[in-house]
């Protein structure tokens, strides 16, 4: 692996650039497209991500768009990871979340990045990743909202890295954390006023 500091801003640049388009692919979208289930952006909430595939009824195209999603934050890490080093990994890690929720190819309207950063935190320390899925589970299980449980497991990603003895992954996890939550807000609201539609059974 490259030593951080010999770096330089073009390979900072690099990888940003990399990480960020790998994770503007709105493969909701495309997986929508290819089979059949018209334009994303009419269903539903019109968001991009797994929860709103699964509007369409098509149980095969959420667990696609899911998968899809959580590998390209985890490739982005891996990759960036093995060519250079751990804080650079973490760099990929933010730039590919935020291709996720402002991909240039749709106007900067993305996703709100729930699956893209749990591919991340599996990329970033796996023993964590795996509690994060754990949480959101359970959450899932126990109140049968998503919305809740993307907010629920993304802030216990902070307490997990740290428990785990993975301090210098706490400062990347609050990042996306809050970033998590801001793109919950009208979430967040209806949580409040007990109006948040929750997972079909």
């Amino acid at each position: 692996m490259i030593p951080a500091l010999e770096l330089g801003l073009m390979n900072i640049f690099l990888v940003i650039l990399f990480a960020y388009l790998i994770g503007s692919i709105p493969f909701g979208i495309i997986i929508s497209k290819i089979m059949g289930l018209g334009n994303l952006r009419n269903i539903g909430s019109g968001n991009i991500g797994a929860t709103n595939v699964l509007r369409t009824g098509n149980k095969l195209a959420a667990i696609l768009t899911l998968i899809f999603d959580l590998l390209k934050g985890a490739i982005a890490v891996i990759i960036t990871y093995y060519i250079f080093n751990d804080t650079t990994a973490q760099i990929a890690a933010l730039s590919s979340f935020l291709g996720h929720c402002f991909p240039i190819w749709l106007k900067f309207k993305g996703g709100k990045g729930v699956a893209t950063f749990i591919g991340i935190s599996l990329a970033l320390y796996w023993p964590a990743g795996i509690l994060v899925c754990l949480t959101w589970t359970l959450t899932a299980f126990l109140s049968r909202i998503s919305s809740l449980s993307a907010l629920i497991s993304s802030l216990s990603s902070i307490l997990w890295v740290w428990i785990l003895g993975v301090p210098s992954a706490v400062f990347i996890m609050t990042v996306l954390t809050i970033l998590i939550w801001y793109r919950h807000i009208e979430n967040i609201k209806r949580i409040i006023k007990n109006s948040e539609p929750k997972i079909n059974n």
